[in-house]
């Protein structure tokens, strides 16, 4: 019995080794998959970094940017290859309200659908929940948000062009002003534009940034009469179309732009100031209603107050 213990003993031990070492073995065999994996999906991420390989929420949200971003890309090819005249005018009024976005178009008619629609699904709700479906203003609600949602890009794009129209009449006579500045010091056409929209680049942004696109056609190779022109589409002031054309007339019968740029100068600002004196004419008129309704009656009220009261109680 003693002979065979110590051959027991050892027999446990070498199971107990055999044991340690499989378990070993096959915690080092997990340790080695997980590390392959880990760096298979790391470079797959590298790779092709929208796919989500872990099916979670990212995915989803990165499948539905790519499905936008497809319907944007075929709206604008479709709405690229229309040249009929309203989609010329909608270009224009893109360009005159700062969005220079090749996908503007696109954009436009995809939130005017998509504000119809949505805004009409939300008002039929809306009546749903009211319990509204049985009087006969139920679908002139409906049709009337739908009607509203279509028309809400439109009315945006007329506000922000008559912003945009605004501050460019203002800066342009001292975009004139400027001009003149340097045609005295010498400069040609082209370096007195840039000069001028550098100057601009503060005070006058917009307006900056629309010289700088002329100055960057005429790089390209354009004409200053055609940039000019440009110009003038892009601001869609009348005097920036008579300035194009002065300058034209100036080059083709040769007489001095520097004189033409100075009359044309005063005749800018004496606009401006006329615009001024107009506006402060206007003022008396425009501040009689608000009197009316609102300083006129108070100004009543504590008049023939103290005589109602002394009416009322007989007290002279």
């Amino acid at each position: 019995m003693d002979a065979t213990s110590p051959f027991g003993d050892s027999a446990a031990a070498t199971l107990s080794v055999l044991v340690f070492l499989a378990a070993g073995m096959l915690a080092f065999a997990v340790m080695i998959g997980a590390r392959a994996r880990n760096a298979v999906r790391r470079r797959a991420a590298r790779v092709a970094p929208e796919q989500d390989f872990g099916g979670s929420s990212h995915g989803l949200h990165q499948s539905g940017l790519e499905a936008v971003r497809k319907l944007v890309d075929r709206a604008t090819k479709y709405y690229s290859a229309v040249d009929s005249k309203d989609m010329k005018v909608l270009r224009r009024r893109l360009v005159q309200a700062g969005i220079y976005n090749t996908h503007a178009a696109a954009y436009f008619f995809l939130a005017r659908t998509g504000l119809a629609i949505g805004l009409a699904v939300t008002s039929l709700f809306v009546v749903s929940l009211l319990a509204l479906e049985a009087k006969a203003s139920f679908w002139l609600f409906v049709t009337t948000a739908g009607l509203c949602g279509y028309l809400a890009p439109g009315l945006y794009l007329d506000r922000r062009i008559k912003v945009r129209r605004q501050e460019h009449q203002t800066g342009f006579p001292d975009f004139m002003d400027l001009l003149v500045v340097c045609a005295d010091a010498g400069l040609a056409m082209e370096a007195a534009l840039e000069r001028v929209a550098r100057e601009l680049g503060d005070s006058h942004r917009s307006l900056a940034a629309n010289i700088h696109i002329a100055n960057l056609e005429i790089r390209a190779g354009r004409t200053l009469t055609d940039a000019l022109d440009h110009l003038a589409d892009r601001l869609g002031l009348e005097e920036a179309r008579s300035f194009a054309n002065l300058i034209q007339q100036s080059d083709e019968l040769g007489s001095s732009i520097s004189s033409a740029l100075r009359v044309y100068s005063d005749d800018m600002r004496h606009k401006r100031m006329s615009r001024a004196e107009e506006k402060a004419y206007s003022l008396p008129a425009k501040l009689a209603v608000p009197m009316m309704v609102c300083i006129f009656p108070v100004l009543f009220i504590v008049i023939l107050t103290p005589v109602i009261v002394r009416l009322a109680t007989g007290n002279w």
